[in-house]
């Protein structure tokens, strides 16, 4: 059997194979960034419209902020008695932020990570975590034992397992389901 290929037939055929391959590369690397932050700044956009028309249908007055920050897209509404949009322990701000997410996915058919903020009080509750998270790393030192924190919410994990992994000598891990799930911190051995 003789061979028909020419040299040069196979040469193009690995050059085309090798484009391809730092093609899909290339597409990976683009969706493993996310969105730009054009695309995020939209989403912050849509979010902040969906929010001031809720204010508006419960009569509420709020001035409404949109920024990007950490890659996140985030919305923060300022004014006076907004408690009822907090609810207790940042309940129905949670809900609300979950409404204004699939808003969101509504109007772009993706999902978004957008941090929803009212009156500060995702600020201030991650300092009380802040102080929550370092009495905890005080115990596990003092004692050696492990120490488990009530339930909290993603984000409130999150502020807690962040502090706890810039300390040292403490390592922290969730347990548990929703709407229970909690922090344990440990000794590292």
């Amino acid at each position: 059997m003789t061979d028909t290929s020419t040299p040069h037939a196979d040469q193009d055929l690995e050059i085309e194979e090798a484009a391809a391959d730092a093609a899909e590369d290339s597409e990976e690397t683009k969706e493993s960034e996310g969105p730009s932050d054009t695309d995020l700044f939209g989403q912050s956009e849509i979010a902040a419209d969906y929010i001031e028309g809720l204010l508006d249908i419960l009569d509420y007055d709020g001035d409404i902020d949109e920024l990007v920050s950490a890659g996140r897209p985030m919305v923060e509404v300022v004014g006076a008695r907004l408690q009822p949009l907090v609810g207790q322990r940042g309940a129905t701000l949670e809900a609300l932020q979950e409404l204004t997410r699939l808003a969101i996915f509504r109007a772009t058919g993706s999902p978004s990570r957008l941090l929803l903020d009212v009156g500060g009080y995702r600020n201030a509750r991650r300092k009380e975590l802040a102080s929550v998270a370092r009495n905890a790393i005080e115990k596990v030192r003092e004692h050696g034992e492990p120490v488990r924190l009530e339930p909290m919410s993603a984000f409130e994990r999150k502020c807690v397992h962040d502090v706890i992994n810039a300390a040292s000598g403490v390592e922290s891990e969730s347990e548990g389901v929703e709407p229970s799930r909690r922090i344990v911190v440990r000794p590292v051995d």
